[in-house]
């Protein structure tokens, strides 16, 4: 596989500091230094590009316990899920609580806000395991609904709640993820001698009749060309809910 060029196609635009205080003051009438406050919505939610080696914290300022580069293991700007922050007096942002790309799955960290950028993400995506049925919105509406294949009875595609890290394009169009792959920051609870952990992804197929069945090793199959269509319109970042 290689990295897709740039960053992700349909992001929202830049939230400058001002559009991340707008989405703060939705939250809080009045901002005081140290408080946290929750960040994201149906239609509007942050990704925090990392613009500087950073390491993620479990309490703001004590101990790191990860550290990241500007590109992650493929290449690929690494980025963040926003679903909180920490902020000023001024309700300006000092720290930003993330979800990380690691395991165990669903962890998540706080980065220090001078380390990263900010954009606004008006896209999510919706998989529903128990039929089998993938759901893309965009600024709360549906854009697109496909059915898929998922996880086998013996590798099943791990619930909970994760966002698109990357997107990824196989040496091979023809091959088992077919034209592309949108990577998401789960890993598979079962699969513990593949490369990368078992990184879980949205992917094309070279078999087109696994499609609506339980038959992978955890990833979501949607046919090529529905996955050409979400390809260029997923930015990083982009909140995939995954449940039964």
């Amino acid at each position: 596989m290689v990295a897709a060029a740039g960053l992700a196609a349909g992001c929202g635009s830049h939230a400058r500091r001002s559009g991340v205080e707008a989405a703060i003051a939705t939250r809080v009438r009045h901002c005081t230094t140290g408080a946290r406050v929750p960040l994201g919505s149906p239609k509007l939610s942050f990704a925090a590009v990392v613009r500087r080696p950073t390491h993620a914290y479990r309490t703001p300022g004590r101990r790191p316990f990860a550290a990241f580069g500007l590109l992650n293991v493929n290449r690929v700007p690494t980025v963040f899920s926003v679903v909180g922050a920490v902020v000023t007096h001024t309700c300006e942002p000092r720290w930003y609580h993330v979800e990380l790309p690691l395991k165990p799955n669903g962890i998540t960290g706080w980065v220090r806000a001078a380390d990263v950028r900010v954009v606004g993400v008006n896209t999510r995506i919706d998989i529903d395991l128990s039929s089998r049925r993938v759901t893309f919105f965009r600024r709360g509406r549906v854009v697109l609904r496909a059915t898929a294949a998922i996880g086998a009875p013996a590798t099943p595609t791990p619930t909970g709640r994760y966002y698109v890290n990357q997107r990824l394009i196989p040496t091979d169009p023809t091959g088992p993820f077919g034209p592309g792959a949108i990577g998401i920051s789960a890993f598979s609870n079962v699969l513990t001698g593949w490369t990368q952990g078992g990184p879980i992804a949205i992917h094309g197929t070279n078999e087109p009749s696994s499609i609506g069945r339980n038959v992978s090793n955890g990833c979501i199959r949607i046919s090529n060309a529905t996955l050409k269509r979400m390809f260029d319109a997923v930015p990083a970042g982009t909140p995939v809910m995954i449940h039964m």
